[in-house]
């Protein structure tokens, strides 16, 4: 029965006095619209930004309603606080018998941010039932978007019962079931359930089966707190039936909630067979905890626990592992303890007080040198803590910290490792140029304490004065002068066994001056199809004698003469020793770049003016009147390749001192690296710049779309002839690793194998398997 235009209009109004649901008011139709067809329109915003008004109405269908008729988007709640529904459909139709209106025909309903838009859908006002039919998507408050075929909606726009759906959430998961209703409370409940987060087709739009999927006996989803529980949950991996998850839960709004997290599975030499599992519990949206417990056949089990927690101020995580089990100090197991306490604690956050304050803390201490190593947590020889408060601003900045290292090293002494505490520093940029230059001043303390073995403390002010100018010729000329004074104080000298690295015991006091000049001269021009930059550069430095080894050295041993340092004022990378007297720097960067490619490269070398200089050891490059020659080469193709030379040629007779490779050659999943270092300085009386040769290597090669196989490793290539104290042959594998991984949208899985050449304590070398399993969306890893 077609409703005639009064009982339309009569009906429509009706409706936005009850709040049940708004329907625009039905436009002014011609005769001929009475007849057949019902006229109306109303006017909603899709989410996806379609306008109602520009979808196609069936060749049947009469509307007459136009732009200026459409009234604007409602309200969620009118004044009574009750919810309203805007709509649009092609068709209108009501059945005073049974008391039912139809819209048929692309028809999108919207309260709020909740919008659907379906084929057809019906509303009776006896019952207060919406039915939605035929291509159904339903979107909610935080984004879900529900698919069906048929949706019953309650008079307050909310789901009712389903079937045949598809729930694709805001965070990527999608959830399908058979059947669903929502219930009384407002949580929805699915059977035979399956959820996943992986994308159902490939990137040419073909169908696939998802790589893992959750399927359940019962699905509660709980739109109050944003949850998905699941009842009689299993994972599925490509098809079958791997594992039980009791008590899982998903938030649909991408936040984690508690539960256990996907075990781990390891074989070592030192521990056997490992199984690990977590458990995660999250306090608030701001506070959460890891506890994690492990079982080994050849140890005692362990545990540990990290606890995270997000400040208005800042944040800080700490860790901690702790088992209880007999250790060995040597590589021959012989030197044993008792079975005792061990374990590792690890703690570091920052805050941030104020704009200009802030504090970083970083902690990390081990019961003994092993334990990390045997329990594969890390594979440092020292563990590092500090903590710095910091204040910073436009024009200056300061920092007071403090710095402690435990030695994981067999056979170092940790009284004889050194704390740095206080280490202060305050440096202020002059408002004011002086002579057309910025001035910055500097005032920095330090104290070094053992427990055995010298201790110094050390203070200094610094002024500095820096002035650039571009000539009318385009020369880069910089101009600096500088000013420092230093005081310091040491004793027990004599437990410092490098002789130059001791100083005079008791108090001692120095002057510094220092002026400079560099000149840059940058040329441009065409060449090869591209564009390359030639700039020849010079640099004049003079600084008076200074009594340098008068001073003890704590932060400037690992002295070397490469490219970053080449044009430095200083080339000793510390404050306890200045490189005096006066000398000439020179040298050339050239850079050519062509579409994808770019080539840059650095050559340069520096002239004493004075005698040679007894502070530096032979064999670095610097220690005689003309330096060595020093350099850097580095190629780029687009994102495929990327090489990086370093060398250091002697400069008498062009033998190779340094001779550094890195090149990496590849996409994102099929690539090699290469890592090659040798230092050839012929130094043995000083034990931080002895040589060295070492060679890393890594290779991932993709294959079927998501697979992966990959290798890496690392050798001392280090004979006795270079370094006395090891008993390499010249080569030496120090870590060898294979494996394969599988990874697609929504699942990353592999096995590796891993070798460990050297033993150390109960970290014994040898053989270690591990699989690893991580899935989207689950919190899991």
């Amino acid at each position: 029965m077609v409703p005639s235009r009064a009982n339309r209009i009569a009906n429509a109004t009706h409706l936005l006095g009850t709040g049940v649901a708004v329907l625009a008011l039905v436009a002014a139709a011609p005769l001929a619209a009475q007849e057949g067809a019902a006229t109306g329109t109303g006017t909603v915003e899709e989410p996806d930004g379609e306008s109602p008004s520009d979808l196609p109405a069936p060749p049947d269908a009469v509307v007459v309603a136009t732009q200026e008729d459409v009234p604007p988007p409602l309200p969620e709640f009118n004044e009574a606080g009750e919810r309203q529904i805007s709509f649009a459909a092609d068709i209108l139709s009501y059945d005073s018998d049974a008391d039912i209106t139809t819209a048929e025909g692309n028809v999108v309903l919207r309260s709020g941010d909740r919008s659907l838009r379906a084929d057809s859908v019906s509303w009776s006002q006896r019952t207060g039932v919406i039915v939605a039919s035929g291509n159904v998507r339903f979107v909610d408050e935080n984004g879900n978007q529900l698919y069906s075929e048929r949706v019953e909606l309650t008079d307050q726009f909310e789901a009712g019962a389903m079937d045949d759906l598809l729930l694709a959430l805001r965070q990527g998961g999608r959830l399908a079931a058979n059947r669903g209703v929502r219930e009384n409370d407002g949580t929805i409940a699915l059977e035979q359930a399956a959820y996943s987060a992986c994308a159902v087709t490939d990137p040419e739009g073909c169908d696939k089966e998802p790589s893992w999927r959750i399927t359940a006996e019962r699905v509660i989803y709980d739109p109050t707190d944003s949850k998905v529980r699941f009842k009689g949950a299993y994972l599925e991996l490509f098809g079958a039936r791997i594992l039980p998850l009791p008590g899982l839960s998903v938030r649909t709004d991408g936040g984690a909630v508690s539960g256990f997290l996907v075990p781990d599975l390891r074989i070592s030499e030192s521990n056997g067979v490992e199984v690990s599992g977590s458990y995660y519990v999250r306090f608030a949206d701001n506070r959460d905890l890891t506890v994690s417990a492990y079982a080994f056949t050849k140890a005692p089990p362990m545990v540990s626990a990290q606890w995270r927690h997000l400040t208005d101020k800042g944040a800080y995580q700490i860790t901690g592992y702790a088992t209880h089990s007999r250790r060995f100090t040597d590589a021959t197991r012989t030197d044993t303890f008792d079975s005792e306490p061990r374990g590792y604690l690890f703690a570091n956050g920052k805050f941030q007080f104020t704009p200009e304050w802030s504090l970083t803390s970083s902690i990390r201490l081990a019961s003994d040198r092993t334990f990390l190593r045997r329990y594969d947590i890390s594979r440092d020889d020292r563990l590092r803590s500090m903590v710095d408060l910091e204040r910073i601003d436009e024009k200056s900045y300061f920092s007071m910290a403090g710095w402690a290292t435990q030695t994981l090293r067999l056979g170092q002494d940790q009284d004889n490792v050194p704390v740095a505490l206080p280490v202060m520093d305050w440096r202020y940029r002059l408002d004011d140029p002086i002579a057309g230059g910025n001035v910055e001043l500097q005032l920095n303390s330090l104290a070094i304490i053992r427990k055995e073995g010298q201790e110094t403390e050390r203070a200094f002010a610094k002024a500095q004065w820096d002035l650039k100018r571009i000539t009318g010729l385009g020369q880069v000329v910089t101009l600096t002068g500088l000013l420092r004074g230093d005081i310091y104080h040491s004793d027990g000298n004599e437990f410092t066994e490098t002789a130059s690295y001791r100083g005079n015991p008791g108090w001692e006091t120095r002057g510094v001056a220092l002026g400079a000049i560099d000149v840059e001269w940058p040329f441009v021009g065409e060449l090869f199809g591209g564009e390359q930059v030639f700039t020849p550069r010079v640099q004049l430095v003079a600084t008076p004698d200074i009594k340098n080894l008068a001073i003890p050295n704590e932060d400037a041993r690992a002295i070397d003469l490469e490219d970053s340092n080449l044009f430095a004022l200083n080339r000793f990378p510390g404050y306890d020793r200045v490189e005096d007297g006066a000398r000439v720097t020179y040298g050339f960067d050239w850079k050519l770049r062509r579409p994808g490619w770019e080539l840059l490269t650095t050559l340069g070398q520096s002239y004493r003016l004075d005698s040679d200089r007894d502070i530096f050891p032979d064999g670095t490059g610097l220690s005689e009147k003309v330096s060595d020659f020093v350099g850097r080469t580095q190629i780029r193709y687009r994102d495929f390749l990327k090489l990086t030379h370093r060398y250091r040629l002697d400069k008498d007779n062009f033998a190779v001192r340094r001779n550094e490779f890195d090149a990496t050659i590849g996409s994102s999943r099929t690539y090699a690296e290469v890592g090659y270092l040798r230092l050839n300085r012929d130094i043995t009386t000083v034990e931080d710049l002895q040589d060295r040769e070492e060679l890393r290597a890594a290779v991932r090669v993709a294959f079927a779309d998501y697979w992966s196989a990959f290798g890496s490793g690392v050798f001392n290539l280090t004979d006795r002839e270079e370094d006395p104290t090891l008993s390499s042959d010249g080569f030496q594998p120090i870590r060898t690793r294979l494996g394969i991984a599988y990874q697609d949208d929504c699942l990353e899985m592999g096995a590796t194998w891993r070798r460990d050449y050297v033993s150390a304590g109960d970290a014994r070398r040898g053989d270690t398997f591990q699989l690893y399993l991580s899935l989207k969306n689950l919190g899991f890893r």
